[in-house]
């Protein structure tokens, strides 16, 4: 079994390089990226009902297996683009 290295607990964390570091079933409800490179991160069986994201660079990004229901980007419900986009494409 792997040993943590952090422990339980509120952190912060100001410049610090955590590349290639692993977070497995930990709890980040209610936690505040800023300034962050995630570039090349991976991302699995995640929740991230109500998370809000702002000023993100998006390119490249992919999403497999995922419940979108009141998903938005700018504004717009995801499913309804999806539909419409399925509807132009037949």
């Amino acid at each position: 079994m792997e040993k943590t290295t952090i422990e339980s607990g509120k952190h912060l964390a100001v410049k610090v390089h955590l590349a290639g570091s692993t977070f497995r079933d930990v709890n980040l409800a209610g936690v505040i990226f800023d300034d962050v490179n995630m570039e090349d991160a991976r991302i699995q069986n995640v929740n991230l009902r109500n998370a809000q994201l702002d000023d993100v660079n998006l390119t490249n990004l992919a999403i497999t297996n995922a419940n979108l229901q009141g998903m938005r980007i700018n504004g717009i419900e995801v499913t309804a683009m999806l539909a419409a986009y399925e509807r132009r494409r037949d």
